[in-house]
Order: structure tokens, then C-alpha cells, then sequence
């Protein structure tokens, strides 16, 4: 097992492209650390550059408190999973499973034990004769995953994994990771595009945007105390709403208003703001669709509605307000008639707010979280970094290439 610790990483391509910028991380030994953002944000680079495939232009990488800037793949004691799962057509699977350890000289007796154990713990085991061909592409992944958990590394890297799968297949998957994990119990550094995965699979997540880390903490973390308006927009599935408000302070005391309606903010946040000094300002707010509700009461937001989305047990209801759409989301009844009351139709005027505990307060100029102030004026977060090009595209290993992990 092993710990690894990314210092001042950079990377910059030909023509003065940076991809990855200044990049700090300490990871603890068996921890899952989640990579995530929108295409072209680095992640994928960053990884890379732990496994060795990219140069890293500046900064250090240890793993176990060894510099390995200068090592190659194969002597980093790593296995990496690929998105297009690197399988090698005219091999079986037993064979592809196999194959880093046959360059390494493993004993043939040791080699199938490995095999073995490794397609059961994945539920393989009767696919072992078969050739990726004739593989879903949910058990070609779990083969891909098989080749590096023969290998026993310190540390094992996934770039996007789940990414070519369905929908169905890919909550599937997720699953067999996380069984994956408590039963290999090493160290993960997962990359992907999915705000649900990063969610779902790990310890702590890394949130990039343009080569920059925007924040780093577990999932409770980044959904209740986002640095800054990316990171509040990007985690959360429909997305936060956003609005044009006021913050008003009184004393100690400190309320948000917007569009007629005003919300006092909840103990917590009043005190976080009182310790970074805000005044009254104007802000960017948020609120998250599940945290906002429909009322009779007059001091609340008018709108009217637009479309009502059914999801199942809830009601997705667009309304337009403040100039833009806002998403609520209504839960509803079992019963159909009591349901069916419950949504507003079309052109329905109707109110909403939100409780003071749900409200985020924003800086309109950096789209900081002035809860965070404090923090934010030791050591900024860049919401507007410059912009890299794409990433290159990913390794696509073939029999020509042979492992880049192997001997």
C-alpha cells in the first residue's frame, strides 16, 4: 500500500498550453481520492503524471516518500485502468489477465492462482476462455480491472472506467467498485467526468476547473460548503439555482433578500460570515432545487410556472422567476389524485423560499463563498483560470504497445 504526494504539479504542452497548474495534493495510505470536472479540466493529465505517462514540466510526485518524477511506469508499482479497457484482442481472458504477469516470469502455478482469485472476486470466472469480442462491455471493464488486480500494486489509478457503459450498467459498476475496494484495500486515484461517481466512490473528492484545483473534501463537504460558484454549480444533479440578491447585515445579524422576499440566514452561517468581516453587499445566491419550497406566505419569491417534470416520486417544477428559470423539486404522494393536486400547472402563479440554512452566498466578482472568506484571502481559489486546450486523448494500449506497467 502506499501514500502518495503531488507538490506544485504543472504541466504545460508545446506552444505554452498549461493543462495542470500548480496541483497539490497528499493522499493517505488505502484512501479513494476522486479526480472530477468538465472535459479539458486536467484530470486526466494529472493522472498521467502519477503513472508516468506524462513528463511533469514542474513541481514533484512521491509515492510512499520516494521522488518519482524520473521513474518509469513499470517501476512504479502501479496498475492503471483504462477507458477504452486495453484489452488485447486475440487473447482470452484468461490470457489478458494474465499477461503482466507472464512478463514478469511469475511461476506458472502463482500466475493462475492470481487469475483465479482475481476473476472471482469480479465474477468472471466463466468467462476465462472467452476473447473480448465476445464480452459485454461491462465484463470487457471487468477483465481490464482483473489485469491490475493481479499485479498487487501500491497504488491503482481508473481514467473514466464506467464512461463507455449505459446507464443501468454504469450504477452497476459502481457498485462492484466499491465492493472492489474494501476487498483489495489499496490506495485509488479515479478519474471521471460524472459528479454522481465522484459522489458515490469517494473518500475525498478534487473538484479542477481549467488546470486548477477549486476544492478538495469529502462529498458532505463540497455539497454543503462549496468554495465558490463552479463548484456549487457543478456538484448536485438538477444544479443549484443561482440568483441576483442582496446580503444585508444588521449588527450581528445577516439576511439575504431577493426579489421582495427576505430570509434570515441560520445561526452557522451568520457566525462564519461575522469571523471573515462581510457587509452588506450584493451577492450571487444559491439554493439547490431540494432545498427550495412552495408558499402561501407573502414574504416569498413570485414566479410562475413553465414545465413539470414527474420523476417518480418526486415533481421537477421549472417556474420563471428573477428573469430566469428556477428548478424546485416537490416530493408528492403515492396517491395518484393527491399527487396530481399537488403540481401546478402550466402558467400557475405561485411562490417559493427557502429556509436560511440552504441559502449560499457568493462574491459577484470571484464567485467566492464569503462563508470562506477567511480562508479565501489566505490562499484564493481561482474561479476564472486561464483556459487550457483539450487534454490529449487518452492511451490506447494494443498488442503492438505491449503494457506500459510491465517489465
Amino acid at each position: 500500500m502506499a501514500n502518495l504526494s503531488l507538490r506544485n504539479v504543472k504541466k504545460v504542452y508545446d506552444g505554452n498550453v498549461v493543462a495542470v497548474q500548480d496541483f497539490n495534493l497528499e493522499i493517505a495510505d488505502k484512501e479513494f481520492i476522486v479526480l472530477v470536472g468538465p472535459s479539458g479540466c486536467g484530470k486526466s493529465t494529472t493522472l498521467r503524471m502519477v503513472a508516468g505517462l506524462e513528463e511533469i514540466s514542474d513541481g514533484e510526485i512521491y509515492i510512499n516518500d520516494v521522488l518519482v518524477n524520473r521513474v518509469p511506469p513499470k517501476d512504479r508499482d502501479i496498475a492503471m485502468v483504462f477507458q477504452n479497457y486495453a484489452l488485447y484482442p486475440h487473447m482470452t481472458v484468461y490470457d489478458n489477465i494474465a499477461y503482466g504477469l507472464k512478463l514478469r516470469k511469475f511461476p506458472k502455478r502463482v500466475i493462475d492462482e492470481k487469475v483465479r482469485e482475481a476473476a472471482e472476486i469480479l465474477d468472471i470466472s466463466e468467462l476465462l476462455r472467452r476473447k473480448p469480442k465476445a464480452l459485454s462491455g461491462g465484463q470487457r471493464q471487468r477483465v481490464a480491472i482483473g489485469r491490475a488486480i493481479v499485479r498487487e500494486p501500491q497504488v491503482f489509478l481508473m481514467d473514466e472506467p464506467l464512461s463507455n457503459l449505459d446507464a443501468k450498467l454504469r450504477n452497476q459498476m459502481r457498485s462492484e467498485i466499491i465492493k472492489l475496494r474494501q476487498r483489495i484495500n489499496t490506495t485509488f486515484i479515479y478519474v471521471t467526468h460524472d459528479q454522481t461517481e465522484a459522489m458515490t466512490l469517494g473518500d475525498r473528492i478534487v473538484i479542477m476547473k481549467d488546470g486548477f484545483v477549486q476544492q478538495v473534501g469529502t462529498p458532505r463537504e463540497v455539497f454543503s460548503h462549496p468554495a465558490n460558484v463552479f463548484v456549487a454549480g457543478f456538484i448536485g444533479t438538477p444544479q443549484m439555482n443561482f440568483f441576483d440578491a442582496r446580503l444585508v447585515r444588521e449588527g450581528e445579524r445577516y439576511f439575504v433578500e431577493l426579489a421582495g422576499a427576505r430570509v434570515a440566514l441560520s445561526r452557522e452561517k451568520q457566525e462564519r460570515l461575522l469571523a471573515g468581516g462581510v457587509e452588506s453587499r450584493d451577492v450571487v445566491l444559491g439554493v439547490r432545487p431540494e432545498h427550495m419550497y412552495l408558499t402561501h406566505d407573502t414574504n416569498a419569491v413570485q414566479a410562475s410556472v413553465d414545465v413539470s417534470e414527474m420523476m417518480g416520486s418526486a415533481v421537477h417544477i421549472h417556474v420563471a422567476a428573477c428573469g430566469r428559470d428556477v428548478i424546485i423539486i416537490v416530493p408528492v404522494s403515492e396517491d395518484e389524485e393527491e399527487a396530481r393536486r399537488a403540481v401546478p400547472q402550466m402558467g400557475t402563479p405561485v411562490r417559493f423560499t427557502f429556509h436560511g440554512s440552504a441559502a449560499h452566498v457568493f462574491d459577484k466578482e470571484s464567485g467566492v463563498n464569503l462563508e470562506q472568506l477567511m480562508a479565501e484571502k489566505k490562499e484564493p481559489v481561482s474561479p476564472e483560470a486561464p483556459q487550457p486546450e483539450l487534454e490529449p486523448a487518452a492511451v490506447v494500449a494494443s498488442a503492438d504497445m505491449g503494457d506500459p506497467f510491465s517489465e
